[in-house]
């Protein structure tokens, strides 16, 4: 799939979405946990929601890394009604993730299923008291990063989430590589870098994956985060598909 050249018409996230060749990304799922979606957002989108960042409207709170002992770099989670893009997002990739969230569930012996609609799963979200957005933006500078983590926030949780990278590396900013971490029952974790570019998405598991061993499948616990910048400020959108408690 390609973005549209700058100055041209930008097709709809749907449209996009729709161009996505989705076995491909299943089967790096369930290979890796992770998969690469390349030029989900043209320049002009990323360059846009990195500008929201410095604005006071359209978020619900501002979280600065050191404070908590994330990391260093800080983000901000957006309020209702989300950004149309962001909610764009949201909504449109969720469908397209839910079936594998579902077979993951099963393989994993999880009675959880995931319903086919957003909307009904935010539902079952906020009735248990999870009424708070996740969708953020994040924020880095020289000698940031972002430690190892799982963004859980409560009881319901959807088995996936994405990331989109809105700065251009090498131009923006260095460093800074998203990296995940598998750990599988007695070995030593696995470690895989993603390279994106801007425009970019990579959709990755929150907490665990199924991976087929001798007597079945067996779950494996990963963790994402921000490797150090070395120069310049990366902007990053996250697509949570559970809202927070």
């Amino acid at each position: 799939m390609t973005a549209p050249a700058d100055g041209a018409v930008s097709l709809s996230i749907a449209d996009r979405l729709a161009r996505v060749d989705w076995p491909a990304v299943e089967f790096d799922l369930d290979g890796q946990g992770s998969a690469l979606i390349p030029n989900l957002l043209t320049p002009g989108e990323c360059e846009d929601l990195s500008g929201l960042y410095s604005q006071e409207a359209g978020f619900r709170s501002r979280v600065i890394m050191g404070r908590h002992g994330f990391g260093r770099g800080e983000y901000r989670y957006f309020a209702y009604p989300l950004p149309g893009l962001v909610q764009a997002l949201r909504t449109g990739l969720y469908p397209r993730l839910a079936t594998l969230a579902n077979r993951w569930n099963e393989r994993m012996g999880i009675a959880v299923r995931y319903p086919d609609d957003h909307a009904r799963f935010l539902e079952r979200c906020h009735a248990a008291g999870q009424q708070r957005p996740t969708p953020l933006l994040l924020q880095y500078g020289a000698g940031d990063y972002n430690r190892l983590h799982q963004d859980l926030y409560g009881e319901h949780v959807f088995p996936l989430q994405a990331a989109v990278l809105l700065s251009q590396p090498e131009r923006d900013f260095t460093g800074g590589e998203f990296v995940i971490t598998e750990q599988r029952p007695r070995l030593q974790s696995r470690v895989e870098v993603v390279p994106l570019t801007r425009g970019d998405a990579v959709v990755f598991a929150v907490n665990h994956r199924p991976v087929q061993g001798v007597r079945g499948s067996y779950r494996v616990t990963l963790r994402h985060g921000v490797s150090q910048v070395r120069g310049g400020h990366r902007h990053t959108l996250g697509v949570i598909f559970h809202d927070a408690a």
